[in-house]
């Protein structure tokens, strides 16, 4: 069972949310489907995410794969070793594998759209 302090997304993305910070990565199923990573590219604290539309991008030997943000704000903090070291992603992707951290721009964007760790599951199962 993925963690159930946060949400999740249908495109495999999960936040976890701590007053108005979110910490956003991907979610072990997306890491299996990605397979050998070889690339990431992340945003620079002060940039601005928007909702539905992608913040980052990740390379594996099989596919390239966009991010999507899940909520609008502004990037505080990346995880800037982790474009160095992508085996901490494969192996950890929601602990030491968190991608940014956000200043939520509105809470309530939070609300719609996003499935519990037991919704995901069921979700992920129907996807296999």
């Amino acid at each position: 069972m993925r963690p159930n302090d946060r949400k999740y997304t249908e495109s495999h993305e999960w936040v976890r949310v701590d007053g108005d910070v979110a910490t956003i990565g991907i979610t072990d199923f997306a890491v299996e489907q990605l397979d050998e990573l070889v690339y990431l590219d992340l945003p620079e604290p002060g940039d601005s995410i928007t909702k539905g539309e992608p913040f980052a991008e990740v390379e594996s030997v099989k596919a390239q794969s966009d991010i999507y943000a899940m909520l609008t704000g502004e990037v505080i903090e990346t995880n800037e070793p982790l474009a160095d070291d992508l085996e901490v992603l494969m192996k950890d992707p929601f602990a030491k594998g968190w991608m940014i951290k956000v200043k939520v721009e509105n809470p309530g964007e939070l609300e719609t759209g996003l499935k519990s760790a037991e919704d995901y599951e069921s979700y992920v199962k129907s996807a296999k």
